[in-house]
């Protein structure tokens, strides 16, 4: 089973991520922020990964930290876990609809980071989490995992279904990019490795 564990504190976070590639969708979250805690469970569930998240943030500054560096542990956690990436897909992409909501997500798991992302958001909250820090938070995974992501709003009015929209449009991608093919025996790369 690809599963890892990464353990990372800071003045700011104390953050331990477990992560199961090959899953149910079971998940312990508590990051200090509900609506963040529902974005990564919805990942978790529809991605069938099994994740437990702990995040001790300085949330009395706001939530930056917290999400930023959940991110980054998550994305690291992920690199782990798919570790040399023989006998994986490597790419995956989804349009995923949430009523008023369309979020499209595509990915390449090639070792190359990049975030190309187009949302904006009609409220500046949604809970407890500042729309402005999804942005962040992919930006973190991507560049943490070596990811190649693209993530784009296609259409949408309500700020809930546009974040839970995308957060699941990247759980379905990813468990695409990371299922494994038979008919591979290395990597899916004409150079030999990613």
């Amino acid at each position: 089973m690809r599963t890892a564990t990464v353990a990372r504190k800071t003045n700011e976070t104390d953050i331990s991520v477990t992560l199961n590639l090959d899953g149910s969708g079971n998940s312990e979250i508590s990051t200090g922020i509900g609506f963040f805690d529902h974005m990564l469970e919805g990942f978790s569930r529809h991605g069938f990964f099994d994740l437990k998240c702990r995040v001790k943030g300085d949330l009395e500054v706001d939530g930056h930290h917290t999400v930023e560096d959940t991110g980054i542990v998550l994305g690291q956690a992920m690199a782990k876990a798919w570790g040399d990436k023989k006998g994986i897909h490597r790419y995956g992409s989804f349009i995923l609809p949430m009523d008023d909501a369309l979020a499209l997500c595509a990915v390449d798991l090639c070792g190359r980071p990049y975030l190309n992302y187009a949302c904006n958001f009609p409220t500046e909250r949604v809970g407890g989490l500042d729309t402005e820090l999804v942005r962040e938070f992919f930006y973190a995974v991507s560049y943490s995992a070596g990811m190649n992501m693209h993530l784009k709003m296609l259409d949408g009015r309500n700020a809930h279904h546009m974040a839970e929209a995308m957060f699941k449009a990247f759980a379905k991608a990813l468990d695409m990019a990371v299922c494994r093919e038979p008919r591979l025996t290395d990597v899916l790369s004409t150079k030999g490795s990613l």
